[in-house]
């Protein structure tokens, strides 16, 4: 059975891929920021950092990461049955989507020190490549190849 030309199986195994990925990444990242980042960011940004910062963009921004991680580093890794393309693919991908804000952010606004630009693209391909790995191993069990 097919849903719009998908066999059902991948449908279901992208599901799984995407909503293990998604938490993780949630729980995680939450995590380094209450631990770290919060703190770390107050810092060294101090009154550039709202004070309440906007929850749906963050919604928005985490629903369609995800996705990005699932469809770049999970499905080709799933395809390969091979983990290791789920994490470099991930870690890639991370280190992309982190440097490109940081980097911008350190080329456009004073105070965006070197500090922050190691730290944001380390954690960048750091938790992209680990949600991809949970992604993958999620998907993994339900995985059929064609």
């Amino acid at each position: 059975m097919a849903v719009n030309g998908v066999p059902r199986h991948t449908v279901f195994v992208r599901l799984k891929a995407y909503l293990a990925a998604l938490l993780f990444f949630l729980v995680v990242d939450a995590i380094w920021i209450a631990a770290f980042a919060g703190t770390y960011y107050q810092r060294e940004l101090g009154g550039l950092l709202q004070n309440d910062p906007n929850l749906v963009l963050f919604a928005v921004f985490y629903a369609l990461y995800a996705a990005g991680i699932v469809v770049l580093a999970v499905m080709p890794a799933l395809e390969a049955s091979a983990f290791r393309i789920a994490l470099i693919n991930g870690g890639v991908l991370g280190g992309l989507a982190y440097g490109t804000f940081t980097v911008t952010n350190f080329a456009v606004i004073k105070g965006w020190s070197i500090g922050l630009v190691v730290s944001d693209i380390g954690w960048g391909i750091t938790l992209t490549a680990l949600a991809a790995l949970v992604g993958y191993l999620a998907g993994s069990r339900s995985y059929v190849s064609r």
